[in-house]
């Protein structure tokens, strides 16, 4: 069935989600501290069973989930994406043991999990990575260096760490190890940045790994963490297009009820036309998610290039969505625990992490010219 055209059962369903975060979530969001791992709104979650979702969902379901809770709830959503961008390693290629052990604990809400990839030097270009795993015998290895920016850091509970094992082999020499957080040697601190949820650095001053931390195989961890972001970009998206339909309904409300110029808002033309402007992009946005998560449900050849489109349109569009509902709402909107001052400190985030809008530009050119090669051939 197309994207497009959704059953009723998942437009319910997606009804549901948002009231669940307006009623049972936004209580439990708003009474965590701003930078900080909300573990009471991560219980809720799991008892919920959104968080089993996680490992049951394909694609086009975890971006329904994603849209729905962000329009209720961004904390809420957030802290569920982050769950699933941690430990979906683990659930793809971890051994029975990794996920015996942390898998139900991640689902139930009772343990934090963190995807741990970018370097104050390796931020968009993955393959660049220095964190460095010294081989010390068969099977074991010592991890030294940084990670930063890394989501839920310090106070995860694991976290899935892509470190170099092979030096100067580019994205070939990269092994992805579960890393507890009791490991001896790891440190962290958390960072204060412009988006409310938990964000860290993580210092590893040789800490110890074996071969039964690693996920996958040994110098083949650039392909899970690829494979990790091929699934996730999509659902930044439908992220980002919840928090533009949030924005875009505060707008339509406003703008129907606020009295400017004998008249309302509404009522003149370059508003309207701003608000259409706003719902035209929302859509396109929303259909292009819904289709480039069928593409990778379907198992599709080119999920790297739509997922990339997905991610950089839906991402840019809320930028654009929420700032102009923050032009049409005039002051207002600037006050702290206004919902578009919280979307505006939000929205600016997606268009950098899990590769910024560039990276994505980049992706999208390169398989189009890989495909034209091979249709040359």
């Amino acid at each position: 069935m197309p994207a497009f055209s959704l059953e009723p059962e998942r437009l319910a369903w997606c009804a549901q989600l948002r009231a669940l975060a307006a009623e049972r979530l936004r209580p439990l969001a708003d009474k965590g501290a701003p930078g900080r791992v909300n573990r009471p709104l991560l219980a809720e979650l799991g008892q919920l069973g959104l968080l089993a979702k996680l490992f049951t969902s394909g694609a086009l379901d975890l971006c329904l989930m994603r849209e729905s809770l962000a329009q209720g709830c961004t904390e809420a959503e957030t802290a569920l994406a982050l769950q699933g961008l941690g430990a979906h390693p683990v659930h793809a290629h971890g051994s029975p043991a990794q996920r015996e052990r942390w898998l139900p604990r991640v689902a139930g809400g009772n343990a934090v999990a963190a995807f741990a990839l970018s370097e104050p030097g390796a931020g968009s270009d993955a393959a660049a990575l220095a964190l460095a795993a010294e081989e010390r015998g068969a099977g074991q290895w010592r991890l030294t260096g940084e990670k930063c920016w890394i989501s839920n850091a310090p106070e995860a509970d694991f976290y899935t760490v892509f470190a170099r094992t092979a030096p100067r082999a580019g994205a070939r020499g990269v092994t992805a190890f579960l890393v507890p957080a009791d490991r001896p040697g790891l440190t962290g601190r958390a960072l204060e940045m412009i988006s409310p949820h938990p964000i860290g650095a993580l210092d590893f001053d040789a800490v110890p790994v074996t071969s039964d931390d690693v996920l996958g195989e040994v110098d083949r961890g650039f392909a899970v963490a690829m494979g990790t972001l091929n699934l996730f970009r999509p659902s930044v998206g439908a992220f980002a297009v919840g928090m533009a339909q949030a924005a875009l309904d505060a707008t339509v409300a406003h703008t129907r009820q606020r009295q400017a110029f004998k008249g309302r808002l509404m009522d003149l033309q370059a508003v309207s036309h701003q608000v259409a402007e706003m719902a035209l992009r929302t859509e396109a946005a929303r259909l292009m998610v819904y289709a480039a998560a069928s593409a990778y449900d379907e198992g599709a050849p080119d999920v790297p290039r739509r997922s990339a489109m997905a991610k950089l349109l839906a991402t840019e569009t809320a930028q654009y969505v929420v700032d102009t509902a923050v032009q049409l709402h005039g002051a207002r909107a600037l006050e702290h625990g206004h919902l578009l001052e919280h979307l505006y400190r939000e929205v600016r985030a997606p268009r950098i992490y899990e590769g910024a809008s560039e990276v994505q530009r980049g992706i999208i050119a390169k398989e189009l010219y890989a495909a034209q090669d091979q249709e040359a051939r």
